[in-house]
């Protein structure tokens, strides 16, 4: 037993824990739990919990379905919300495991730690700090949603509970050891963000699928639904979730070049021109839903072209200029990924993306300086931007012809993700809408 273990075993006696959530996801990022009682602990830091791999989808053939949870002891901590029961719960995040103790490929963090592993071997730690866009609406008495509030973007809104559901968020976040730095309204009514301070890209991506579980539990303890869908609303902003990233080597920033006009190092160029190289391979897995290309296609400040800008909103990769003399500070801002995506699997495509620039010594064209997004699709081409996926038909389609992302994400996820999206960009496409029978039931 690790020194780890032993901590956790004392805390959760100390802090008399009544039950252990061990949590993971799906390929899809759903998440996914097993309860047990704080007297196997220690057995599951020792041995793994069995489960049916084959029960999650994508998981394991039936012929190979058993399968370990092993809890990552650094994941331990007490969730909010129990301690009125009289029931004290806490959680852990788990990695999955072969039987021999092999990892089991299609577990989502694997597929991150891979990637974290090749970033290492070149010297780099990669760490990430996203902004959280989600929408809290409530029902409309007529089977459909609208939003809580009628707020826009930095409103104070007096008059309804945003603030209130913000705060009790933000609380619970912190109750979890998870640090935020900024929320505020977003611009359309409903709309709210929470940034998250930045850390390493696996904690962060644990602390994206925590974030989202408490942020809907506190929603509706309060009577309403939060929704991390891309585009809920036709008519209203899209939700995103931009996200900061940086390298560093040991404790010095490996984007930052003091003695460049936007102290960008050569090796954060190298870094960008790979995202932007490859930002067409990565799009079904960054934005992986039907719904993600309405907010692409239609939303405010949404990126439709691989390019990137200084400060330029309307870019992919966008370089903010905040504090440029301060070397921590530097890094850069992918405004593609959007809340519905598995942020194991999107900051692995991301990471790798990345790497792939530094290691092909990739260069950087020079930076959008337009409102990308209000240029046409003519305009755009004309300027020597590459259009991103307008659709998850075209994000798959470029997706399964790419033999750098089957690398990245490992056979089985690539095979078993090509599948279930092909799956549902079929069931999409085959409805007939109220649109089209509106249009044409008189023609």
């Amino acid at each position: 037993m690790s020194s780890q273990t032993d901590n956790v075993l004392r805390r959760v006696e100390e802090q008399d824990i009544g039950f252990i959530r061990l949590w993971f996801t799906d390929i899809a990022g759903s998440l996914k739990t097993v309860m047990m009682a704080p007297a196997e602990l220690e057995s599951a830091f020792e041995e793994g919990v069995g489960f049916d791999g084959s029960s999650i989808e994508g998981f394991s053939r039936i012929s190979e379905s058993d399968t370990l949870l092993r809890p990552d002891p650094s994941t331990y901590q007490p969730l909010p919300f129990d301690e009125d029961t009289g029931i004290q719960t806490a959680r852990m995040f788990c990695d999955i495991t072969m039987p021999d103790g092999d990892p089991l490929y299609a577990d989502p963090r694997h597929v991150l730690r891979r990637q974290m592993h090749a970033a290492r071997e070149m010297g780099f730690e990669f760490f990430a700090s996203p902004e959280i866009e989600y929408y809290v609406v409530k029902t409309d008495g007529e089977g459909g949603i609208k939003p809580s509030d009628k707020g826009g973007y930095f409103d104070q809104a007096k008059r309804n509970e945003a603030p209130k559901l913000r705060r009790e968020a933000i609380s619970a976040l912190e109750y979890m050891g998870i640090t935020t730095e900024f929320s505020h309204h977003e611009a359309s009514p409903g709309q709210q963000e929470i940034d998250l301070r930045h850390t390493d890209a696996l904690t962060m991506a644990d602390n994206i699928v925590t974030f989202k579980y408490l942020v809907k539990t506190v929603a509706e303890t309060n009577g309403v639904h939060a929704t991390f869908m891309p585009k809920p609303f036709p008519h209203l902003d899209g939700s995103a979730m931009h996200t900061h990233f940086s390298l560093f080597e040991g404790e010095t920033n490996a984007f930052h070049d003091p003695d460049d006009e936007i102290s960008m190092s050569k090796v954060g160029r190298q870094f960008i021109a790979g995202i932007i190289e490859h930002a067409r391979e990565i799009s079904a897995v960054t934005n992986p839903w039907v719904n993600s290309y309405k907010r692409l296609q239609f939303g405010s400040e949404a990126p439709t072209a691989a390019t990137w800008g200084i400060s330029n909103r309307s870019a992919m990769v966008r370089v903010p200029t905040y504090r440029l003399h301060k070397a921590d500070s530097r890094r850069i801002e992918v405004r593609s990924l959007d809340p519905a995506c598995n942020p194991y699997l999107a900051f692995a495509a991301v990471l790798a993306a990345g790497l792939k620039g530094i290691e092909g010594g990739y260069e950087l064209d020079d930076p959008a300086t337009d409102d990308v997004f209000a240029l046409t699709r003519r305009e755009r081409r004309a300027m020597g931007y590459r259009d991103l996926p307008g659709s998850l038909d075209q994000a798959l389609r470029f997706l399964e012809q790419s033999e750098f992302m089957a690398e990245v994400l490992g056979e089985q996820v690539f095979e078993f993700f090509l599948r279930t999206k092909w799956d549902e960009w079929h069931e999409y496409t085959s409805q007939v809408t109220p649109w089209e029978i509106e249009a044409g039931l008189d023609l």
